[in-house]
């Protein structure tokens, strides 16, 4: 037996295939919405559409943006020695916060993942190739290090071994703030490999 409103259903589903938002949350965002003036709700649904018809993908860089190529490749002062070649979109956002980055990206769309039948072709990894010219000294490979992203990795770092590039990865380690005693042997591992000279 059905106590709500067929809509409300049908919006608590939608919202429900959002990630991280189980049932639970999803009611609880669609009775917000409920409550909020029709203009919200309207705006709300304006921007979702905006963002299907407006975003596309850089021709360049394959970031989101919209206008092509983006602001980071047309930008006049970015460094354009460095690419950093990242996973997703979201990684450009995360990497841009800090404000360290003044180079270019260029985003893969995904990680090699044999299991699930992702394979070099799936990815955006022959489109890094024709960057390569005189003016690019080195890649920074900033993915996540885990099977998939290290098997990318290692998959990258063997296509540009012929390229006059220098291929650097970030590094990994000790997150700030914790204590060395409760990290694993792994990210231990890694932090003393990653060391650095003072």
């Amino acid at each position: 037996m059905q106590y709500t409103s067929p809509s409300l259903e049908k919006l608590i589903h939608e919202l429900s295939k959002l990630p991280s938002i189980g049932r639970k949350t999803a009611q609880r965002l669609a009775f917000h919405l409920l409550k909020q003036p029709k203009e919200e709700v309207l705006s709300l649904s304006q921007a979702l559409t905006d963002v299907k018809d407006k975003i596309g993908r850089c021709s360049v860089c394959y970031n989101i943006t919209e206008v092509d190529p983006c602001a980071i490749c047309t930008h006049p002062r970015r460094d354009r020695h460095v690419i950093c070649v990242v996973e997703e979109a979201n990684d450009v956002l995360a990497i841009e916060r800090t404000e360290q980055f003044r180079g270019l990206y260029h985003v893969l769309g995904g990680l090699l993942n044999p299991l699930d039948g992702i394979g070099p072709g799936d990815l955006r990894i022959a489109e890094i190739l024709p960057r390569l010219t005189g003016e690019v000294k080195e890649i920074i490979l900033a993915i996540n290090p885990n099977v998939q992203g290290d098997a990318t990795v290692m998959f990258i770092a063997e296509k540009l071994k012929n390229y006059p590039v220098k291929v650097t990865r970030i590094a990994r380690g000790i997150p700030i703030g914790s204590d060395l005693e409760f990290a694993d042997m792994t990210t231990l591992t890694r932090a003393l490999e990653g060391r650095v000279n003072l």
